[in-house]
């Protein structure tokens, strides 16, 4: 559970980052549509998934992994780093200031929902790429 808890903290720390970051530059979230800049956002999942169940596999397991049990790692980094994004993005749009008409909320909420979707498929890549232990199904 460290090592979830550990990468976790990394991409959501990572993730509030990325959002002030866009925020000092001067990006706003009432657009429906998302920036091409947007896209490298992709990668912070990605970087933390991949080195944390790779320790985890490495570390905890010996080098042998199944692919079950680096889905469930992967789901459990995935949980922590979203948790705290979703707080990072709270704490976005209240700091933005917007009226009651302002569309960021909801435009943030379709842009998390895009994030879960984007997590569960790079927790699927990783764990595909890093599982040792092959199972055969007869």
């Amino acid at each position: 559970m460290k090592n979830s808890v550990t990468f976790g903290i990394l991409i959501g720390v990572l993730s509030l980052i990325w959002l002030f970051v866009m925020r000092a530059t001067g990006y706003n979230l009432t657009d429906s549509q998302a920036s091409p800049i947007e896209y490298v956002s992709v990668l912070i999942p990605l970087i933390g998934l991949y080195f944390g169940v790779r320790n985890f596999r490495d570390g905890e397991l010996k080098g042998e992994m199944g692919f079950l049990e680096a889905l469930i790692q992967s789901f459990k980094i995935l949980l922590v780093g979203g948790i705290l994004a979703v707080f990072a993005g709270i704490i976005f749009i209240n700091w933005g200031g917007g009226d009651s008409n302002d569309t960021t909320f909801q435009s943030f909420s379709g842009r998390i929902f895009g994030a879960l979707l984007v997590g569960v498929i790079e927790a699927f890549a990783v764990s595909l790429l890093l599982t040792t232990k092959s199972n055969r199904v007869d």
